[in-house]
């Protein structure tokens, strides 16, 4: 895409987004920023000239663009947007703009703006501070992640504003790997939260960290009429056999109940973990050479299948996935898994 299609589209966006009037609409133009931001480079040079635009209306789009070309070209443009998103943010008063920064923020994943979302998380507008709950996970991708970040989700979720308030919780208890006293604390705090979506949302937290406190929250939510996806995964994050009676009760082809029956029968688990380990072993035994291992992530479910150095997880297989795909027969799964070495 040439320069001057970006630039048009850019305009049209910006004419859009100004007819929003006062709603804060991220989806109010993107439909043209898209198209844009496949251009890459050409849309970055493009929307870096715009930062600097007297005109609030056009800096925030011009961080929507950059954005969107950060969600799309990852790394290739990611540290130079970010460098220009804290440069803008150091000298920006416009709430819209904030907004549209802390947006672009999480969008480059680039730990150098969590001090600009730590700024923005303290605005007087309710729709920074929703911005920077949602951004803030998106910074905080270490597994020990900065504890003023993680403070300032804490902090948010105690908002006065329900939405923000569900947000942090969900950033807080799922999004991020953040564990500790005080983490739970905050997530203990917001089952006792008068907005029912956030409840559910520091339960989901409590039980992914395995805390025991969340065990009745989640079979008083399992016994509701409408039951919640989430609430079956925070189930199968307790993998407690006294949820099984409740879990038997749902279609378990829903989204997130065959999960969460199979990580709450301790039979099923536990012969689900020794085809894992047979695998594991054949494989060594087969393949002496490679290195195998079984490993599971820090807060989440299932095992992992990890094969050779690789970092980029080529190597790696969801065991369950697997096994599934080897119709649950540890030496067919074998043989995927040195089909899949071999190419």
């Amino acid at each position: 895409m040439e320069s001057h299609e970006v630039a048009e589209l850019f305009d049209q966006a910006v004419e859009r987004s100004r007819r929003g009037g006062e709603r804060d609409d991220p989806d109010d133009g993107w439909d043209l920023l898209c198209p844009a931001a496949s251009a890459g480079r050409v849309a970055v040079r493009m929307a870096f000239g715009r930062l600097t635009d007297p005109d609030a209306v056009v800096r925030a789009v011009a961080c929507d663009l950059l954005g969107m070309v950060s969600d799309v070209h990852e790394d290739d443009v990611r540290e130079e947007v970010a460098t220009a998103l804290v440069a803008l943010a150091a000298q920006e008063s416009d709430p819209a703009v904030h907004r549209s920064i802390a947006r672009a923020g999480a969008a480059t994943c680039d730990p150098r703006v969590l001090p600009v979302l730590l700024t923005l998380a303290g605005s007087p507008d309710t729709g920074v501070r929703l911005q920077v709950a949602v951004a803030l996970p998106m910074v905080l991708i270490d597994d020990h992640p900065p504890e003023d970040g993680v403070a300032a989700l804490i902090a948010l979720c105690t908002d006065s504003d329900p939405e923000v308030r569900e947000w942090a919780t969900f950033s807080l208890g799922w999004s991020a790997t953040a564990d500790g006293d005080d983490v739970r604390r905050a997530l203990w705090d917001r089952t006792r939260d008068v907005d029912p979506e956030v409840r559910a949302e520091g339960a989901r937290g409590l039980a992914r960290r395995r805390d025991a406190r969340a065990l009745p929250l989640v079979r008083e939510l399992l016994a509701q009429d409408a039951v919640h996806r989430h609430t079956f995964q925070a189930a199968a994050h307790l993998a407690d056999p006294s949820l099984l009676p409740l879990l038997d009760g749902f279609d378990p082809t829903a989204e997130g109940v065959a999960e969460a029956l199979l990580e709450c029968d301790p039979l099923r688990r536990a012969q689900r973990d020794e085809a894992a380990w047979q695998v594991m072993t054949r494989l060594h035994l087969l393949h002496p050479d490679l290195r195998v291992a079984l490993l599971g992530e820090r807060c989440d479910l299932g095992l992992f299948l990890d094969i050779g150095d690789g970092p980029d997880g080529s190597g790696r297989y969801f065991v369950d996935a697997l096994l599934s795909r080897a119709g649950y027969d540890p030496a067919r799964a074998v043989e995927l898994v040195i089909a899949g070495v071999t190419r």
